[in-house]
């Protein structure tokens, strides 16, 4: 399904009735991503699974930022009619963009489940890599993000297979969008002074084996997010949700069934 949000196509699918989730994918993935997860969900829950503007099916601007992103996400709910408030479920990019949700729609918010994500600013050094890939992905393609991503991803133990196809995936993003993405990730606020805020029910999970983002740093945003918890997920490195569906389900639903 189609959604024109900012003049621009959002390409979303929905798995399920009941109470809406909403879930935000990673850099440079697609909603692709959350499909094995929201499956095992889908009985009791509206799964709203979107690509995020420059990725998968949706349409592609030379510039975005993580503010524009959460506005988009916003902007789907109204365009599909769901007025009442989501679990946001957000990885790594899509739980910047989560931080950014609370911020600017917290109305629209019922939880947060930040998965294997970051919560500071990009510092100098960061910034620099993320230019390197902007132009790289210009210059030669997304192949050359994919590349450099694919195996920092997984934990050791992924199949070959598993791998190969998110190295397809990824190598599909339009470059534009990866370029996009890649300068909004350098450009992201910091939320660290956003974390003694959040006033809503919030998961974190992180893949034990996360070498991007490592399990420190969702201790780091479990220490500041008052009443939160932490979930380490075995077997699963940053891509969490690929790796290991079913345990990522299970905490999922465990939360789920928690919220009032």
């Amino acid at each position: 399904m189609q959604a024109t949000i900012d003049n621009v196509s959002i390409y979303y699918d929905i798995l399920g009735k009941g109470r809406p989730i909403l879930f935000a994918h990673g850099f440079p993935l697609s909603g692709e991503m959350w499909k094995p997860v929201a499956e095992k969900l889908a009985d009791r829950y509206r799964c709203i699974i979107p690509d995020l503007r420059g990725h998968g099916r949706s349409g592609v601007t030379p510039e975005a930022s993580i503010p524009r992103y959460a506005d988009d996400l916003a902007a789907l709910l109204e365009s599909i009619g769901e007025v009442r408030p989501v679990v946001l479920v957000g990885l790594s990019m899509g739980g910047m963009i989560a931080f950014d949700f609370f911020r600017r729609h917290r109305a629209l918010l019922r939880a947060l489940v930040l998965c294997d994500t970051r919560v500071s600013a990009e510092p100098p050094e960061g910034v620099a890599k993320r230019e390197a890939v902007a132009q790289a992905a210009l210059k030669d393609g997304s192949k050359t993000a994919a590349d450099a991503m694919i195996n920092s991803l997984f934990a050791p133990s992924a199949p070959a297979q598993l791998k190969a196809r998110w190295h397809a995936i990824m190598s599909k993003t339009d470059p534009v969008g990866v370029a996009a993405a890649a300068r909004a990730l350098a450009g992201r606020p910091d939320s660290i002074p956003t974390l003694p805020l959040i006033d809503c029910p919030t998961l974190i999970i992180y893949g034990r084996e996360d070498t991007l983002t490592a399990p420190s740093i969702g201790e780091e945003i479990q220490r500041g997010v008052s009443g939160s918890k932490l979930e380490l997920i075995p077997n699963a490195g940053h891509m969490a949700p690929v790796e290991q569906p079913d345990l990522v389900a299970a905490s999922l639903r465990r939360f789920l069934e928690t919220l009032p």
